[in-house]
């Protein structure tokens, strides 16, 4: 599989099937993570691979109760950074992307893999913290939640988390975020 062809195959199903986490497989998305591009080399990304029984039972007590699907994960990352630990030019502060770069590589790969690789944003960050032992200045920015994508239907999905199963959600028209030499504003932002 080709980047363009991951890219266009990634979805953020809810609907999991486990799948058998490995010490090589954990290595290969982390290798993954590793070679992502960072201001001046700095790499102020920290991944937790969950994937002990135990461990993701705790993880659970983590999660908001709209995000009761990701129980069924076989794998859940904790994806954690600090601004310290990057690059802070002239009020811009790139830890939170650079991390985010090095987190998409790792979806990208899981999803050449065959996998599921879904972030969320619905936890509880202090009690994920607690859990993982990540410490208090450390940001947890993301849990990524991976599994196998099953056919059928989770039943503890909502109704509009069930169309987002179906039909994968509308995207903006490429005129409303990709511009040609000057950027243009849309109704709603600030001028």
């Amino acid at each position: 599989m080709d980047v363009k062809q991951a890219i266009y195959q990634r979805r953020a199903y809810r609907s999991l099937d486990p799948v058998d986490i490995t010490e090589e497989l954990v290595q290969d998305l982390a290798t993954s993570a590793q070679l992502a591009p960072s201001c001046f080399n700095n790499q102020p990304w920290r991944f937790v691979f969950v994937h002990s029984p135990d461990m993701l039972q705790q993880m659970h007590s983590a999660l908001n109760r709209g995000n009761v699907w990701a129980q069924a994960a076989s794998l859940i990352i904790a994806v954690c950074s600090q601004k310290e630990l990057d690059c802070q030019i002239k009020g811009r502060d790139y830890y939170l992307f650079d991390t985010g770069m090095a987190t998409a590589f790792i979806i990208l790969r899981a999803t050449e893999l065959g996998l599921v690789a879904h972030p969320i944003a619905g936890f509880k960050e202090d009690k994920a913290k607690e859990i993982l032992g990540v410490p208090e200045e450390m940001t947890v920015i993301t849990l990524v939640i991976v599994g196998k994508h099953s056919d059928e239907i989770s039943p503890v999905l909502s109704e509009k988390q069930v169309g987002w199963e179906k039909e994968r959600p509308e995207r903006l028209p490429l005129e409303q975020f990709a511009y040609m030499n000057h950027y243009v504003a849309t109704s709603g932002e600030n001028n």
